[in-house]
């Protein structure tokens, strides 16, 4: 008894020193020019779309920024990014389709999400390069 109440206790020791001394998990960091395994390219896709969504905020923040004093204008602007949104989302699910509940699947949604943000991106992105005059841009230039 008195051996288990010993081992009782120090496992308890060995517990509560473990709890505060354990680090937290490190991902380790993966060189996408040559992922090799199907997680880690799922996760270099991951991390692309990732900054492409990053650049697509800039580019939705600047927008929103020049719209600011137009509210018609800043109201279909939110309108047409929250279409946009469900279409790249609907065609993303369709795309991928394909490996739906495989373990390509993330890496093909990523891909598709990435591609497409990258285009929205790039769109934004005229709009925020319009010549002054120009009636078909509805982002009007820098004050």
């Amino acid at each position: 008894m008195r051996i288990a109440i010993m081992a009782a206790a120090g496992l308890m020791l060995m517990q509560a020193a473990g709890a505060q001394a354990q680090p937290q998990p490190q991902l380790r960091p993966i060189d996408c020019s040559k992922a090799a395994t199907q997680t880690d390219m799922s996760m270099c896709a991951d991390q692309a779309y990732r900054k492409s969504d990053a650049d697509l905020n800039a580019a939705y923040k600047e927008v929103n920024a020049r719209l600011k004093d137009d509210k018609t204008a800043l109201t279909q602007f939110h309108a047409a990014q929250r279409a946009w949104l469900f279409f790249r989302d609907a065609e993303c699910a369709f795309a991928s389709a394909g490996t739906s509940g495989g373990s390509a699947y993330p890496m093909a949604l990523s891909t598709c999400l990435d591609k497409l943000t990258q285009a929205r991106t790039k769109e934004l992105q005229a709009y925020l390069k319009c010549e002054e005059g120009d009636l078909t841009c509805p982002v009007p230039g820098k004050p």
